[in-house]
């Protein structure tokens, strides 16, 4: 593995090409509360842009977006604000910040343990599946789990000489100011932290009280400059999701899901390394542990369910899967082999094929950019709302709408989203919608199981398919396997 330098060096260019081998989407949220919002903030000059719901009702704070405002800032000073930069730069920087989370892991079990155990912790990191997929992506749960890594290095464990409760702290707040939910992790490990502390007021006194009121302070400023208000963003948000759960709106599972798919599936063939190393490592971890379950019992509360939303507690998990797989002693190169094998597949296909329609998608709006007839393209993407990134893949001021489906806050419980009535009846929604020519988008984007329904609609208002895009081996619902572009047949584009 060789110093932390070279090693660095050697993290970083496999965290690139981890980068460049993503090509697929996750989730809305990758694009939709991180790149939309920074794209917004930078070139809303042009009046184009589009911020969701949770903006509009302060749930969101600007601290994140800012980071790749900054990007775009930079990007648009040196005169290179092309749009491809303006996609690959962020998630580049977000590769190179993995890196040097991966390094800080590796140190802290040398450190720790051993530099065997080490090797093997840091090995267990970058064969992760779900690691390779989620950690180069602008997701606030991305950001979320490398900082606390970089916090872990600093917590003050029994044997560590590294531990900084101030650094520890600092971190925990930078990461609860992006996303409010990375306290979670750190409740068991902070109480365990001031139980054994012996100046317990100094604590508070000195490391608690300033760091807070720092980073609430920080956040209240950034967030008082792009609301135009004051807004505390992670009390509202701890309302939405919490006290209210309105996260149900979007989709609800059992509460053992986390247990009986959440973990299994973010761990992979790391499972049975998991289990095992659990047994094996010494009491100090045990905290550690106690992390990984208390985390996944407090979002198991929580109807709605994702697996990104415990992608936190993975760097833990992979401490203990390092662990087992140092003490296999005779077994460790063929356990290493298995686990490269069987991870390297799903890392693959889930990075370059499964869902990648909807960025390839974007190519094709990105074209009326540089055509003639941008200022009389009108694109209306007909999909499951979000499903697509809009004007931070794009880049130019053209005519862009899509279906929409914020939850209703109002009490009212008759409220159907645009997107919901669309697919009750898309024919007529249609017909209704654009009673008069005038009226029709010059391109109109939807998944292949839309096609039938709304055939006579395409024939008779002149539509005819200019793409097909491939976008997933299983279909479900309203998500088909491929996407369709059609355009409208005008003068002005025979």
């Amino acid at each position: 593995a060789g110093g932390p330098a070279p090693l660095l060096a050697l993290t970083v260019a496999l965290r690139t090409l981890n980068c460049f081998l993503v090509q697929t989407s996750f989730v809305p949220d990758e694009y939709w509360q991180s790149l939309e919002v920074a794209h917004r903030m930078l070139f809303n000059t042009n009046n184009y842009g589009y911020l969701t719901w949770e903006w509009a009702n302060g749930l969101r704070g600007y601290s994140y977006p800012l980071i790749f405002a900054s990007i775009y800032k930079a990007l648009q000073l040196l005169a290179k604000d092309d749009v491809h930069l303006l996609i690959w730069v962020p998630r580049l920087a977000q590769a190179v910040l993995a890196a040097f989370a991966d390094v800080k892991l590796y140190s802290l079990v040398q450190h720790l343990e051993n530099t065997e155990t080490a090797k093997c912790v840091y090995f267990c990191q970058l064969c992760s599946w779900f690691t390779w997929y989620s950690c180069t992506r602008t997701l606030t749960n991305t950001m979320e789990t490398l900082l606390t890594i970089f916090a872990l290095s600093y917590y003050p464990i029994k044997g560590s000489k590294m531990g900084s409760s101030c650094k520890y702290l600092a971190l925990i707040a930078l990461a609860i100011l992006i996303r409010p939910t990375a306290v979670i992790p750190w409740i068991p490990l902070v109480f365990s932290h001031f139980l054994q502390e012996q100046r317990k007021a100094d604590l508070i006194l000195h490391n608690c009280i300033p760091v807070g009121l720092v980073t609430v302070g920080t956040s209240l400023i950034i967030d008082r400059v792009f609301f135009g208000e004051w807004v505390l963003v992670q009390l509202n948000f701890l309302k939405f999701n919490v006290l209210q759960n309105l996260g149900t709106f979007y989709g609800s599972h059992p509460w053992h899901w986390y247990f009986t798919q959440g973990l299994p599936v973010i761990l992979g063939t790391h499972l049975p390394f998991f289990i095992h190393g659990c047994v094996l490592a010494p009491k100090r971890y045990r905290i550690f542990l106690m992390a990984v379950i208390w985390t996944v019992l407090v979002y198991s509360m929580l109807s709605h369910k994702e697996f990104r939303f415990i992608y936190p507690v993975l760097p833990f998990c992979m401490v203990f899967c390092g662990y087992s797989l140092k003490h296999l002693k005779a077994w460790k190169k063929s356990a290493a082999s298995f686990l490269l094998l069987s991870n390297l597949l799903p890392a693959l296909y889930t990075g370059l094929i499964h869902q990648r329609g909807s960025l390839d998608v974007m190519s094709h709006i990105q074209q009326l950019c540089n055509s003639s007839y941008q200022s009389q393209a009108f694109v209306f993407i007909m999909m499951p709302c979000h499903s697509t990134p809009f004007y931070s893949h794009v880049h130019c001021p053209l005519k862009m709408r899509f279906l929409q489906c914020p939850p209703d806050l109002t009490g009212n419980e008759s409220y159907t989203d645009e997107a919901d009535v669309f697919y009750s009846n898309p024919l007529g929604w249609l017909n209704k919608e654009f009673y008069n020519d005038t009226l029709l988008p010059s391109h109109l984007i939807f998944f292949s199981v839309l096609e039938q329904e709304i055939s006579s609609f395409l024939a008779l208002r002149g539509y005819e398919r200019t793409a097909t895009v491939f976008h997933t081996h299983v279909p479900q619902g309203r998500v088909g396997s491929h996407i369709y572009v059609y355009r409208k047949k005008t003068e002005i584009n025979r």
